[in-house]
């Protein structure tokens, strides 16, 4: 097995408000091959994300693996509202840098969906 970053397997990784309180976060695949190699090496997993991000669990909202949509999302509550006094991201549009490098355990001749 070899590791390649998550940036390299998902065809979309994205972050965007979901409301004042939440930032959405999605990891989209082109097909279900490369969702299912995420998903099973649990690479992202909401221990994972709280790891990844420094925040307990109860700041995870909603993870979820929405297979027919080869997606994983998760939403995680904001520290300030969108807009507020501290809030340097008002579209919650920056906040996916973090997922890029994750490594993904894949097979030595996985190569990436075209």
């Amino acid at each position: 097995m070899k590791r390649v970053p998550l940036h390299e397997i998902a065809k979309t990784i994205r972050s965007k408000n979901a409301g004042v309180d939440r930032i959405t976060f999605d990891v989209i695949c082109r097909d279900h091959r490369d969702f299912d190699l995420i998903r099973r090496s649990n690479a992202i997993s909401r221990s994972s994300i709280c790891e990844l991000f420094g925040v307990n669990d109860d700041r995870i909202s909603d993870f979820v693996e929405f297979e027919p949509a080869n997606a994983i999302k998760f939403t995680l509550y904001r520290r300030y509202s969108s807009g507020s006094p501290g809030d340097m991201d008002i579209f919650g549009s920056q906040q996916y840098g973090p997922l890029f490098d994750i490594q993904i355990p894949v097979p030595d001749d996985w190569k990436p969906t075209q």
